[in-house]
């Protein structure tokens, strides 16, 4: 619970800190087009990236396999979406980072790890109903 509410409080201040810096430096225009700029490209590569992931899904659906890795790519895609169209430079570093795929599949590995840990210690179940 205290990470989540230093997630809402703290990241908000710091992400209007290095706007202000960045704004001293590069002027208020120019800060507010970098802010529309960041947020057009990555609803752009979002976009392009969550149909390439749409074709995927169709794909192993149509081959009878479980769709799980482009489901949870994605998730993470729409993610990377929502906080590009949110102003700020850190969560458009983490966003823009999001639509790397290498730092997706690293990203996807420590959620499978993370998910694996929690199934072991019984904080998750999983059951499969056919």
């Amino acid at each position: 619970m205290i990470k989540i509410l230093a997630l809402f409080l703290l990241l908000p201040l710091v992400e209007l800190a290095l706007l202000i810096e960045i704004g001293s430096h590069i002027g208020t225009l120019a800060t507010v087009a970098l802010i529309l700029a960041t947020g057009a490209l990555g609803a752009f590569l979002a976009r392009s990236q969550g149909l390439e992931v749409l074709r995927r899904l169709q794909a192993d659906t149509a081959a009878g396999r479980l769709p799980a890795a482009p489901l949870v790519d994605g998730v993470i895609i729409l993610l990377a979406g929502a906080v590009l169209l949110t102003p700020g430079v850190l969560t458009d570093i983490l966003g823009f980072l999001c639509l790397v795929p290498a730092f997706r599949q690293f990203l996807k590995a420590m959620l499978w790890r993370k998910l694996r840990h929690w199934v072991e210690q019984n904080r998750v179940q999983v059951s499969v109903n056919l």
